[in-house]
C-alpha cells in the first residue's frame, strides 16, 4: 500500500493556476475620496479568502464591486477570466450575504431558501430537491416550516447562508456575517462555515474586522489599510512573518522594539535600542545597513520570564512586573524595563494558581532567542 500524502491547498503558489477573481490596478473614488487605491489581487477557486482591516479601509467597497453594486473608477475586475464591470449583479455568478441576513419575515425557512430558485423558473421537483439539499447542508431540516422569528440568531444566519448557496454561485461574498452573534456562538459558527465551504467547494470571500475570525476561517488573509492591501498571505505566515509593523500590530499581541541596526555576522544584527543598555541580537534574512532604523516585532509567547538570570539566552534583561493579565490557560506579564519600555511575556498556565511564583512588583528576567522576533524596516 502506498501512502497518499495529503495535498496542501495552495493554488496561489502554482503559476499555471488561473485565478477565479482578478483585480488589476483597480481604483475606486467617491468624489475626491480614494476608497481603493490601485489594487491588484488574485483570488483562487475554492479559497476561503478574508479581507481584514479597520473600518473605512476599503474592504466593503471591494466586496460591493465584486457584487456589482459599485464599478471601478479605473482598472479591471475579472471573474473566471471575464471582465465583469458591466455585468449587472443578478447576471453574475456571485451572491452576497448581508450582515442583517435580510430574510423575508412572512415566508417559512423553506420558502426563504426557495425564493431565488423560483425566480429562475426552475421546475417544482428541481426546487424541492435543491432546498432539501441546502436544509441538510445547514442542518435546518427540522425548522423548514418555521418563520425566521421562530428560530435563533445562529439559525437565521444559516438560513441566509442556505439561501445564498441555493443557486450554486461561483462566489459567495459574506459581509461581517457573524457580527450579530455572541462570542461562543460565533466560534461554533466559524467552524460550521468552514465545513460548509469545504463541502460545497464554493469560493468564499469574507469581510471582517475581527482578526481571530479571519485567522480561524481563511485560507489566505488580505490585511488592508486606507484602500491598499498591505500583506496577503496564509494566517500562519501573517502571524509569524508580518511584512510591516502595521500587520504585526494588527494581528494578535506583539512587542515592538524600535532600534538602530548594525551587522553582526551572517544574517545577524546588533540592535541599539536604549541608552546604556546592551544591544539586542536578532537574526534576519532581510538585509539592514549599518545605522538603519529597524523595528523588532516579538510575540509575547516567544519571551521567557524567570525569577533567576537565564544561563545561555541570546537576549536577557531585568525588569519588574507591572501588571498580570490572567486568561485561564495563559498569563501575560507586563514587565517594565529600566528605560521605561514595557514588554509583554506570555506563559501557559500548566499549574494551579497557588503554585505561581511571580507576582506584581517582582524583579524578573525576560529572555528570548536571536530568532524569536522579526526584524522589520517599516
Amino acid at each position: 500500500m502506498h501512502n497518499v500524502s495529503q495535498t496542501v491547498f495552495a493554488p496561489w503558489d502554482d503559476p499555471d493556476k488561473e485565478p477565479l477573481i482578478q483585480f488589476q490596478n483597480v481604483t475606486k473614488k467617491f468624489g475626491e475620496f480614494v476608497a481603493i487605491d490601485d489594487l491588484t489581487l488574485d483570488i483562487y477557486a475554492q479559497e476561503f479568502f478574508a479581507l481584514l482591516g479597520p473600518s473605512g479601509c476599503g474592504k466593503t467597497t471591494m466586496m460591493r464591486m465584486l457584487a456589482g453594486f459599485e464599478n471601478p473608477t479605473s482598472g479591471t475586475m475579472k471573474l473566471a477570466g471575464q471582465d465583469i464591470a458591466d455585468v449587472p449583479p443578478n447576471k453574475r455568478a456571485v451572491n452576497m450575504m448581508f450582515q442583517s441576513y435580510a430574510l423575508f419575515p412572512h415566508l417559512s425557512i423553506w420558502e426563504n431558501i426557495a425564493f431565488g430558485l423560483k425566480r429562475d423558473k426552475q421546475s417544482k421537483d428541481q426546487i424541492a430537491a435543491r432546498v432539501d439539499e441546502m436544509l441538510k447542508l445547514t442542518r435546518l431540516e427540522k425548522f423548514a416550516q418555521r418563520k425566521p422569528h421562530q428560530i435563533s440568531g445562529g439559525q437565521r444566519q444559516r438560513v441566509a447562508l442556505a439561501r445564498s448557496l441555493a443557486k450554486a454561485p461561483k462566489l459567495l461574498l459574506l459581509d461581517e456575517p457573524l457580527g450579530a452573534l455572541d462570542k461562543k456562538l460565533r466560534q461554533d459558527t466559524q467552524f460550521e462555515l468552514m465545513d460548509i465551504q469545504e463541502t460545497t467547494g464554493t469560493t468564499f470571500v469574507i469581510v471582517t474586522h475581527d482578526q481571530e475570525e479571519a485567522m480561524t476561517v481563511a485560507s489566505r488573509v488580505a490585511v488592508m489599510d486606507e484602500g491598499r492591501i498591505i500583506q496577503v498571505s496564509t494566517p500562519a505566515a501573517i502571524y509569524e512573518y508580518p511584512n510591516s509593523v502595521y500587520v504585526a500590530d494588527f494581528i494578535g499581541e506583539v512587542n515592538i522594539i524600535d532600534a538602530t541596526a548594525k551587522p553582526a555576522g551572517k544574517d545577524e544584527y546588533h540592535l541599539d535600542w536604549a541608552a546604556g543598555e546592551a544591544p539586542i541580537l536578532a537574526a534576519s534574512e532581510r538585509p539592514f545597513s549599518e545605522g538603519q532604523k529597524a523595528h523588532l516585532a516579538i510575540r509575547p509567547e516567544k519571551i521567557t520570564i524567570t525569577t533567576d538570570k537565564p544561563k545561555d539566552a541570546s537576549n536577557a534583561m531585568q525588569g519588574k512586573v507591572l501588571d498580570i493579565a490572567y486568561l485561564g490557560n495563559l498569563s501575560t506579564y507586563h514587565v517594565q524595563l529600566p528605560g521605561g519600555q514595557i514588554i509583554k511575556a506570555q506563559t501557559a498556565n500548566t499549574r494551579r494558581i497557588a503554585r505561581r511564583d511571580i507576582t506584581w512588583e517582582d524583579p524578573v528576567w525576560i529572555s528570548w532567542s536571536a530568532t524569536a522576533g522579526v526584524l522589520l524596516d517599516q
